[in-house]
């Protein structure tokens, strides 16, 4: 049977998942389908997702997008990791880096020779070991240098971005439209559904128009337009395992140089965010509403910020977890219309280019074969439940015991994915990467060991290499990083000179 390849595709809404969707769509299929995005000015965006991982680069570099043109026409700033404050005990901090840890000996990983060590009262920080977490906290940033040696730190240096998610979207909307994309305005009152299958035919504006297509993407945030309201698809809840179910965001004047990572610290019930860009710093408080009311939610967010608020802090409501079916029919959910994870370890906007990655790569026909549909469910569910359980680790191994809600944290049960990810870990520090799971070994060291899970043994092959030869190579790791990260520009020195966005 030959294939019906799609004629045409309808984008329902705009915002980054909207405009990221158009944009890939259009760099992939210009030449063969209709691309048209419906939003509405009424409506508006959520917008607060203004941090994420390098993986970014990646869709950025696809699409053709200069770096520096990106990241002035975001306002954005660079971003080498996380830091943790008060998570596993008040007063703790640590940092999860993009980079990697030492340098891997023979087959064994780097942090297996650190744990050696640090068994026997030597070694130090974990953070003295990453590039990452040694430049960050110095406020220093450079991108990797085309000339570095094969085995300096500085040849593969991963970094993402902060950057302001409404002018992203505004920036690929541009691209987009330069590419044939259709931008609609209009607000979706009704969806008309095909018999006998219950797939969509087409959806209504307000003012009439009728817009019929061979598949929708729907981008319509937390209200699922097409893939809840229309298909009633369903929701898989995670609140008894990630409880916050609400966020206040308000963004602040910039208060000294902007440093080149997120902070995110750890409240009474929750947790608040710290994002610098160029011209603004992005704040939020992430809490659990049955723990800390809204008022006292606020009042702690705009007491803990850098500067002058830029405007009313912002009330968002959600509930962790994703639809049962991210494709259902021939609709796909894509942003917070599929799921919400909360953005601890700024994950929405790389969920989102998963998404459309995936489905370039299951690409349907206009018979929508069920066997497709049935592997990019498969595939998203196992991806989010990954990063669930990633999530999960930050709250439930703590030692805080100050409040009812890290008490109830500490004490809750927990996926048995994760509980066994932990148990192998405090055995001997090794950790295996499930299939493509996002997150590598690296960052699954860096959180269970800033989170006080630390190994009762290293791994038993060390125990046959010489301890001055393991010492020997992790103190040099240490010096060669250290001098790495002397080297380098201050990151708003490296703003300046590459990607300064022009005042407003």
């Amino acid at each position: 049977m030959s294939a019906e390849p799609l004629r045409s595709i309808a984008i329902v809404g705009g915002g980054t998942a909207g405009w990221m969707c158009a944009a890939a769509l259009a760099k992939a299929l210009q030449q063969t389908c209709s691309i048209r995005l419906i939003e509405s000015d009424e409506i508006g965006t959520i917008g607060v997702g203004e941090a994420t991982i390098p993986a970014l680069r990646i869709f950025n570099d696809t699409l053709g997008l200069p770096e520096a043109e990106f990241v002035r026409e975001v306002k954005g700033t660079f971003k080498l990791g996380i830091q943790f404050r008060n998570w596993a005990r008040l007063g703790d901090s640590y940092f999860h880096g993009f980079g990697h840890l030492g340098h891997d000996y023979g087959p064994n990983p780097f942090h297996q020779l650190w744990l050696h060590q640090r068994l026997q009262g030597k070694g130090g920080d974990l953070a003295d070991y990453s590039l990452h977490s040694v430049a960050a906290p110095q406020g220093r940033f450079m991108t990797s240098p085309t000339d570095a040696p094969v085995n300096s730190p500085l040849r593969d240096f991963p970094h993402a971005y902060h950057f302001d998610a409404g002018l992203y979207a505004r920036y690929l909307r541009k691209y987009s439209e330069q590419r044939g994309v259709k931008r609609t305005e209009g607000r979706v009152v009704e969806v008309k559904l095909r018999e006998p299958d219950g797939s969509i035919d087409a959806v209504v504006l307000a003012g009439g128009e009728r817009v019929a297509a061979d598949f929708f993407i729907d981008c319509s945030g937390f209200r699922g337009l097409l893939i809840e309201q229309a298909l009633h698809t369903g929701y898989v809840d995670w609140t008894h395992w990630l409880p916050c179910d609400r966020a206040i965001a308000v963004p602040c004047e910039r208060a000294g140089p902007a440093t080149p990572y997120t902070v995110a610290t750890a409240r009474t019930a929750g947790w608040q965010w710290r994002i610098p860009l160029q011209h603004r710093t992005g704040n939020g408080h992430v809490y659990c509403s049955r723990y800390l009311g809204e008022d006292e939610a606020t009042a702690t967010l705009l007491a803990n910020l850098d500067g002058k608020p830029l405007g009313e802090p912002r009330t968002l409501q959600f509930t962790t977890g994703h639809r049962r079916k991210f494709w259902n029919r021939n609709c796909l959910a894509v942003g917070l219309a599929s799921g919400f994870m909360e953005p601890l370890e700024s994950t929405s906007i790389y969920l989102i280019q998963s998404g459309i990655g995936r489905f370039l790569n299951l690409l349907p026909d206009r018979r929508m074969s069920q066997t497709v549909i049935d592997r990019y469910n498969a595939q998203a569910i196992f991806e989010f439940e990954r990063i669930r359980d990633f999530l999960i680790l930050h709250y439930h191994a703590t030692e805080r015991d100050d409040s009812p809600f890290w008490k109830a944290c500490a004490q809750m049960s927990i996926p048995e994915s994760l509980a066994e990810n932990i148990a192998l870990f405090v055995d001997s520090g090794r950790f295996f990467r499930n299939a493509e799971e996002m997150f590598a070994v690296t960052s699954w060291v860096q959180v269970m060991i800033g989170q006080r899970k630390m190994p009762r043994a290293c791994h038993p092959a060390l125990y046959s290499l010489p301890d001055a030869e393991i010492e020997k190579v992790v103190q040099l790791a240490r010096q060669v990083i250290a001098n790495c990260a002397a080297a380098m520009p201050m990151h708003e020195q490296f703003i300046d000179r590459y990607c300064r966005a022009a005042p407003n």
